[in-house]
């Protein structure tokens, strides 16, 4: 089942944020069309490595760009913007995440676009927004999680701001937001008869990530700080701890799964200590927790420790990428999956993580720059005829 199937998606985007977001449509069966400026030679992303899939490809690219098609127009000339307005006039939606100012001077926002399509909805994804003193400002990123204090959170205490270890959080999450809005207004478009802007900027997203930590904080209580070993911020144990080859995650996030940890660990007497007996004690006293908990997952391997654990309480391994994907568990729910590549047959991504009666659906790579272009553009009239 696709639900999407037959909606149409005119995406003027590149790199992370909007690609990403259009591609979780695509593979709902939405027909995501790409537009490319053929003078850059398309998406940038395309052209950075350093594992290329033969010229102007690469797996950069192709992780935010699947189940797409591609076609090139130069918006600014007036053949290419005929062409993208007769496109618009197929199409439910049109997204671009692009410099907050673009939008205006491209012709692009649902003002000038209503004009061809009055149901057409217009996404635009933006580092810092189309309507503030930063609509000009470019950003990425990283920037984001400096600037909403998602950096100052990141880290061991005694070490400087880190930003996460994945590499586009704020761009997969500006993403994911942006696409709740726009097939929320296309809900309501299908309704109204009237289609609507729609905006999601990068900093937005950083700072709404910011989760409890924010609201304590625009609230005046205690600001939430660094935490040595990953822990939580008012829970415990809920934390690292070393075993005798690696690394578990515990999450003691109830009395409950504490009372199942001491027990699974041989040490109940721990939940008579007064220091240990509720959530508030543990965490006053958590580094005298921790150095006792230390001493005791340092004596079996990680390979025991969650035989004896798992299903009991909330406990996972801390693998690194590797080891990540090639989890058996991984293969069994189906995410990694082949998506043959002229250039790699044996090319493989990282399925959907939207089920859809039990199917996650396949995967194929975006074609070349303009690939779609007799497909696509081929159907449009000619100026000439359009003219008589």
């Amino acid at each position: 089942m696709k639900p999407l199937a037959g909606i149409r998606i005119l995406s003027i985007e590149q790199f992370a944020a909007g690609p990403y977001g259009t591609m979780l449509l695509a593979g709902l069966g939405a027909d995501v069309i790409k537009i490319e400026n053929p003078d850059i030679g398309g998406d940038p992303a395309r052209r950075t490595g350093p594992h290329m899939l033969g010229k102007g490809d690469s797996q950069y690219f192709q992780t935010w760009n699947l189940n797409k098609k591609s076609v090139t127009l130069d918006l600014k000339s007036p053949e290419g913007r005929r062409q993208f307005e007769q496109l618009v006039e197929g199409a439910d939606a049109v997204v671009n995440n692009l410099r907050g100012d673009l939008p205006a001077k491209l012709g692009l926002e649902y003002s000038t676009l209503a004009k061809i399509k009055p149901s057409v909805v217009c996404l635009h994804i933006s580092a810092y927004g189309r309507d503030n003193s930063r609509a000009g400002w470019p950003g990425y990123d990283y920037l984001m999680q400096a600037e909403g204090g998602l950096m100052s959170l990141t880290g061991e205490p005694s070490g400087p701001p880190a930003r996460f270890g994945a590499p586009s959080p704020i761009d997969h999450m500006t993403g994911m937001t942006a696409m709740v809005g726009l097939v929320s207004a296309l809900l309501g478009a299908r309704i109204s008869g009237r289609g609507c802007d729609v905006d999601v900027s990068l900093l937005d997203t950083a700072l709404h990530l910011l989760g409890y930590a924010g609201t304590w904080a625009i609230n005046g209580g205690e600001g939430a700080e660094r935490q040595a070993r990953s822990a939580h911020y008012s829970v415990a144990p809920v934390q690292t701890v070393p075993t005798a080859d690696g690394w578990i995650f515990i999450m003691c996030m109830t009395q409950k799964f504490w009372e199942s940890l001491i027990l699974a660990i041989g040490r109940p007497e721990l939940g008579r200590d007064p220091r240990f007996v509720s959530n508030p004690e543990r965490f006053a006293h958590r580094a005298e927790l921790t150095e006792i908990l230390d001493a005791v997952f340092r004596g079996r391997s990680t390979e025991a420790w969650l035989e004896a654990l798992s299903g009991v309480l909330p406990v996972g391994p801390v693998f690194d990428v590797d080891q990540a994907l090639t989890n058996p568990f991984v293969a069994e729910i189906g995410m990694v999956q082949s998506a043959p590549h002229p250039a790699d047959p044996e090319f493989k991504v990282m399925s959907s993580p939207i089920k859809i009666d039990g199917d996650r659906g396949t995967s194929a790579p975006c074609p070349p720059v303009g690939a779609n272009n007799a497909e696509i553009l081929g159907e449009l009239e000619p100026a000439l005829e359009r003219l008589s």
